[in-house]
């Protein structure tokens, strides 16, 4: 079957592009793999406590949660996997799509000190995966 993969950090952007997905599964036929990749920035790694990790893996659960009801709302029939992985993510993401038809993503996502300290997840998705790239811009 073929797979969709789709980036969720809970902005309204990647709900956007989750929404955009759904159909985008159901027209093809193809599965949905549902992915928050959260991580710690290199320059606070050595001053980060245990309960900002917790925090930051509880966000990015909630996020695919969220995200995988969506999906059941708009598309019940799709298979959907979802997942919160630990790691940078545009490399978690364009790692998960390397054998998928399509890779995902919202035009921008959380931003704040985050996008300053990673760059722009859909930039370097688009720069590095090796399948298309969908960028979703807006409410769809």
């Amino acid at each position: 079957m073929p797979k969709i993969v789709v980036g969720v950090d809970g902005s309204d952007q990647s709900m956007a592009a989750v929404r955009w997905a759904s159909t985008e599964a159901q027209l093809r036929g193809a599965s949905l793999e549902l992915v928050s990749a959260w991580s710690i920035p290199q320059i606070a790694a050595g001053s980060v406590t245990q309960d900002v990790v917790d925090a930051l893996e509880a966000s990015a659960k909630d996020a695919v949660s969220r995200a995988q009801a969506e999906v059941g709302t708009l598309a019940p029939d799709v298979k959907v996997v979802a997942e919160a992985a630990e790691g940078h993510p545009a490399e978690i993401l364009v790692h998960r799509a390397r054998d998928a038809e399509l890779l995902v993503v919202g035009a921008r996502g959380l931003g704040g000190l985050k996008a300053l300290l990673l760059g722009s997840v859909s930039q370097e998705c688009g720069q590095h995966s090796v399948v298309p790239v969908v960028i979703v811009r807006g409410q769809h």
